[in-house]
C-alpha cells in the first residue's frame, strides 16, 4: 500500500487516514502484522496532527497579541442569575 510521508500531509488527509486506520483496528480484521504496522502509522499521524494543532494554536496567539480569547459561541446570558463570564484561569471576571 502507498502511502504518502506523513509530513507532507495537510491536517484534513491525516485525521482522515487515522480515523480510517482506528477503523479498521477496531474491526479486528487485520494480521498482527499488519495490525502493528497500522499503529506505527497511527501514532506517526497522530502526532503530526497533533503538530500542526499546535502551530494553529501558536498563530492565533500571534494573530491575538499573546492573548488566548475564549471565542463563545453562545448567546450572552443578561438579568438575574446570569453567570459571570469566565476569564483565562476559568475563573469568573466580573
Amino acid at each position: 500500500m502507498d502511502q504518502a510521508p506523513v509530513v507532507d500531509m495537510k491536517f484534513e488527509a491525516a485525521l482522515a487516514e487515522l480515523e480510517n486506520l482506528v477503523h479498521s483496528m477496531e474491526e479486528g480484521k487485520l494480521e498482527l502484522e499488519a495490525s502493528i504496522a497500522a499503529y506505527r502509522r497511527g501514532m506517526e499521524l497522530m502526532k503530526h496532527c497533533q503538530a500542526q494543532l499546535a502551530d494553529a494554536e501558536q498563530q492565533v496567539r500571534i494573530l491575538e497579541n499573546g492573548e488566548f480569547k475564549v471565542v463563545d459561541r453562545a448567546p450572552q446570558a443578561t438579568g438575574p442569575g446570569a453567570q459571570a463570564p469566565l476569564g483565562r484561569n476559568g475563573l469568573e471576571t466580573q
